[in-house]
């Protein structure tokens, strides 16, 4: 019976990420997801790669600057290697804060208020007496970048199985065997689990993770260059993509595994939007969707070793799975390699839900 070096658990970007670090390694490659790869949290992302400690877990914050300064070089690869563009945009992000936290934000280094009116930075934008500060972010659509990985790890001979949950990490004299799925079983002697918000499904360790429900509404706007930056604000966050599409969204809903939209959730994105840029009223409404991010009871990701030997955990990324892949897949292949990782991992240990 074929065996590979690692299975990855799961096919989104943090799997697919990781398959192709590991595959760099030389080391073969399964990863078993559940559904379609990619088709999950990956998909309904909106892809700003938010590096701002006002908004970051402090934490988290040095994987996130991480995470946001390799990300050029990781798009440019995943562009040479399938041959896809990924959309990575560095325009920036104007940003209007909330009343409550705009004394944060003026003493925020990374941010600058604008000193000018705001239109004349993004025409498109209504007349507001709202403070309005930049933010040199980069946005990237997750869907491409995601189609992107799955060909690149194809590419490099990593394997699939799709439509087949794992049920179990199967162990021998103590240590990771392989995987049983509801079909067949698969060998390997490292286990990663990557199954973001059904993580905590599989056996042996129960990991608390929980879907977090993401709402998103899809605009296809009068004119490609409408706007140039992602606009933040209390009421709806606007991501533009290079085709002309505009992102407005999102919630943070405990709602279970409930993946409809609600109605008047999407009357309310259209109203927010339209109230920031008017011109959006004559825009199309082209989908809405949405996706469940894995939270955890601390907000911050799981990433390690656990106590079984040879199994692996990489999941709990919440709102940050797109940002957060390559510093995830780098510091993953290391700790599955037996090397120490190029940032401590230590408070993201699962051993710290350990009983």
């Amino acid at each position: 019976m074929k065996s590979w070096d690692v299975i990855v658990v799961g096919g989104g970007i943090i799997g697919l990420s990781l398959s192709i670090a590991l595959r760099k390694r030389g080391m073969t490659v399964l990863v078993v997801e559940r559904g379609e790869p990619g088709r999950e949290a990956s998909h309904a992302a909106g892809g700003m790669l938010v590096d701002c400690p006002l908004e970051t877990h402090a934490a988290l914050q040095p994987l996130a600057t991480a995470g946001a300064r390799m990300y050029p070089e990781f798009a440019s690869e995943l562009e040479v290697e399938s041959g896809m563009k990924v959309d990575l945009r560095d325009k920036g992000t104007i940003a209007f804060p909330a009343a409550e936290h705009e004394s944060e934000w003026q003493g925020f280094s990374a941010a600058r208020a604008l000193d000018t009116h705001v239109s004349e930075v993004e025409p498109a934008l209504a007349e507001s007496d709202r403070v309005a500060y930049f933010l040199s972010e980069r946005s990237v659509d997750p869907r491409a970048v995601t189609a992107a990985a799955l060909r690149t790890a194809k590419n490099r001979g990593v394997d699939f199985s799709s439509g087949d949950a794992v049920t179990a990490v199967n162990l021998s004299d103590g240590a990771v065997s392989g995987v049983t799925t509801t079909k067949t079983s698969f060998l390997a002697e490292k286990v990663v689990n990557c199954a973001g918000a059904w993580s905590g499904q599989i056996g042996p360790h129960k990991f608390p993770t929980r879907p977090v429900k993401g709402q998103m509404l899809c605009l296809a706007a009068p004119a490609r260059e409408l706007l140039k930056h992602v606009i933040r604000s209390p009421e709806v966050y606007l991501i533009p993509r290079s085709d002309g599409r505009i992102l407005a969204g999102a919630t943070a809903e405990d709602a279970g595994f409930d993946k409809r939209t609600d109605p008047a959730t999407m009357q309310r994105f259209h109203r927010a939007a339209i109230a920031l840029v008017p011109e959006l009223r004559n825009a199309k409404i082209l989908e809405d969707w949405a996706g469940l991010r894995p939270g955890t009871p601390d907000a911050l990701p799981i990433l390690g070793a656990t106590a079984t030997p040879g199994y692996y955990v990489a999941t709990g990324h919440f709102r940050d799975g797109i940002l957060l892949a390559p510093i995830t897949a780098q510091v993953m292949a290391d700790v599955v390699n037996g090397k120490e990782p190029e940032h401590d991992l230590t408070g993201f240990s699962p051993s710290r839900f350990s009983n």
